[in-house]
């Protein structure tokens, strides 16, 4: 379903100039930027945002998952904009794997769009993340006792393990939905809504409605504290690192030996480091139930990895095959 709102005036300067200082921020060299646009009305008014402050500089993707009916058009509807506009436009199909759709959507997601990204030599792409966005983020990870990373949120700039890789941006965290949804306004733009976002199986659509309910909450406000932990994350990150080099040794059959000094958020991160350079997977709370283990002198396994207390030391080592039969 696609919508076009009535006209109100052309976009706020201020808003223009608040994307462009946000940009300027997050893609500092300047490069041509990618823009990552489903058709809803927060990525098609990043879209107006975008060719008011830096027209010519960018240039389009759209996603068809496959997943709805719709997608096709809503694509045709991303790609009429930008053709209105003079923008380059293309659309990536996308095959999503079995299992929680959602979850899958989104990691075939950005790996089309990473893909793209590299290929059309951009050095960012940007998504239409928001503060509302931010804000449902930061309270549901909250619900489950997040520890400083987990509410640290949606990061603004995420970095790419591969240095010649483009980066991933959100140049609208500081936006409210309502301010996004006045851009599209003020352009009579034509934009698709999503029946998922009214669908409370999800748990963000019902957190998102509570928050509507409680007007007593700032989004914007959430996003600011969210952005000073991911600025404590950071720092707590470098500090990790510092204990690792010092602390953590690699032996010669590949085992690592670790110190664990330091406060616990420290020790909890060299037991990630750890378990992530024995090519293990670790969720949050198996890796705190591990550290809680370890503390007490007990050995214990994760992701793969076997963890043992050694002395002063632990120690971790690929877990050996179980046997069968």
């Amino acid at each position: 379903m696609t919508r076009c709102v009535a006209a109100s005036p052309a976009i706020d300067p201020a808003l223009v100039a608040r994307f462009a200082a946000a940009l300027e921020r997050l893609n500092p060299g300047g490069g041509k930027l990618g823009l990552a646009v489903s058709g809803g009305p927060d990525s098609m008014a990043m879209l107006l945002l975008a060719q008011e402050a830096i027209p010519g500089r960018f240039e389009v993707a759209t996603v068809d998952h496959g997943l709805r009916p719709e997608a096709k058009d809503e694509c045709a509807l991303v790609v009429a904009a930008c053709e209105a506009r003079g923008v380059p436009c293309e659309v990536l199909t996308v095959q999503v794997g079995e299992g929680n759709v959602q979850a899958m959507a989104r990691e075939a997601r950005y790996a089309a769009l990473g893909e793209w990204a590299l290929r059309r030599g951009l050095p960012a792409y940007a998504t239409a993340h928001h503060a509302d966005d931010q804000a449902e983020t930061f309270m549901m990870r909250l619900m489950r006792g997040a520890g400083v990373t987990g509410l640290a949120g949606i990061r603004e700039r995420l970095v790419p393990v591969d240095a010649n890789g483009p980066a991933l941006i959100r140049p609208l965290l500081d936006f409210t939905r309502e301010e996004l949804f006045g851009v599209a306004r003020g352009a009579a733009q034509l934009f698709a809504d999503d029946p998922s976002n009214a669908n409370e199986d999800f748990e963000r659509v019902r957190m998102r409605k509570a928050l509507s309910n409680a007007d007593w909450l700032d989004a914007q406000m959430i996003a600011r504290a969210a952005r000073h932990l991911a600025e404590a994350d950071d720092a707590l990150w470098w500090a990790s690192d510092i204990a690792w080099a010092n602390n953590a040794s690699i032996e010669e059959d590949g085992t690592i030996r670790v110190a664990p000094l330091g406060p616990r958020v420290i020790r909890l991160n060299l037991l990630g480091q750890a378990i992530f350079e024995l090519g293990g997977k670790s969720e949050g709370g198996g890796l705190v139930r591990l550290l809680d283990r370890l503390e007490r002198g007990e050995n214990g396994n994760l992701g793969g990895v076997l963890a043992t207390v050694e002395g002063e030391d632990w120690v971790f080592r690929p877990e050996p095959p179980r046997r069968t039969g």
